[in-house]
């Protein structure tokens, strides 16, 4: 199955052009890999209304099947990505988080920091990624092996219940 992703990258100084995005090449990197295509790729500042109405635009497009965001959702004055992911989503799905955040606190301690929220718009599936590349490329590792069921089911396919 193909699965058709949007990587968004969420910073300030990235988007000014100050810092280099190291982060969404990285996911589109470990995305590619898998045989999966990156069909939208953007770099933004941390402003909650601009993440809301990308988010929002992306996933009613109908052109996504996962949006993946990098950044924004630790502890910093301006970090906003889960708050604006929350905003727009129509329902969260939880155990990604969960278990994104059980996997890199095998790694370091810094995960329960993690504010990351995983989410369900239309029939597009929205997960925040911590900022750096390799927190951001273990995270995904962790939910790589439901997001083909994920999207299935999300696509209301029959072969979403296949081995139920």
């Amino acid at each position: 199955m193909t699965i058709r992703f949007g990587v968004l990258t969420l910073s300030d100084r990235s988007s000014r052009g100050e810092r280099e995005d190291v982060s969404g090449p990285a996911l589109a990197r470990r995305i590619d890999g898998e045989g999966w295509f990156v069909r939208r790729q953007l770099i933004l500042p941390d402003e909650e209304s601009i993440i809301r109405e990308t988010l929002a635009q992306w996933a009613d497009s109908g052109e996504l099947d996962v949006i993946l965001t990098t950044g924004g959702s630790g502890f910093g004055p301006r970090d906003v990505t889960p708050e604006a992911t929350r905003a727009i989503i129509e329902r969260e799905a939880p155990g990604l988080a969960e278990v994104m955040r059980a996997a890199s606190l095998k790694i370091t301690p810094h995960a329960m920091l993690s504010r990351s929220v995983a989410g369900i718009r239309k029939k597009t599936l929205i997960i925040n990624l911590p900022g750096s590349p390799k927190g951001a490329v273990e995270n995904l590792e962790a939910v790589l092996p439901v997001l083909e069921h994920a999207v299935k089911l999300l696509q209301d396919s029959p072969e979403a219940e296949a081995g139920h």
